[in-house]
């Protein structure tokens, strides 16, 4: 089914050039980085963290709260087998995702709480990685 798009929707476009079997360099509109020091698992869970940072420190200001720190955790399990070319039921990807957060901020822990909350429904890496977000690939020959 497909899904209709909004008037605030836009299309972010990142290009990965092949730079030998474990290295990537992304290019994005901004900027570009290199994935192959850590893995791209790794810089999956890194941009879920890097994500409730920015988003928290957006609810934060929105709300009148003051972070003065913000530290992120988070743990996947997986089985590697599937990926490796292994026998396995598991899937490819994460079974499970934790995230810890840590937060010095002016706030009881009631507002912690609430304030977390708008968190996690507003970052977009935490809601594509619950979602089940439809992912396509095509490939073509140069």
């Amino acid at each position: 089914m497909a899904r209709e798009s909004t008037a605030s929707e836009t299309t972010i476009t990142v290009t990965g050039r092949s730079e030998g079997p474990k290295r990537t360099t992304i290019e994005t509109a901004e900027t570009e980085f290199v994935v192959g020091d850590a893995s791209p698992l790794e810089h999956l869970l890194g941009s879920l963290a890097a994500c409730i940072n920015v988003i928290g420190h957006l609810v934060a200001k929105e709300r009148g709260m003051v972070v003065r720190g913000l530290d992120v955790r988070v743990e996947g399990d997986i089985d590697a087998a599937r990926y490796k070319g292994g026998e396995t039921d598991s899937r490819a990807g994460f079974g499970s995702i934790r995230a810890h957060v840590t937060v010095d901020a002016d706030a009881d822990a009631d507002a912690l709480a609430d304030w977390m909350a708008e968190v996690e429904e507003r970052c977009p890496v935490a809601d594509n990685l619950d979602a089940g977000t439809d992912v396509h690939v095509e490939v073509e020959r140069t």
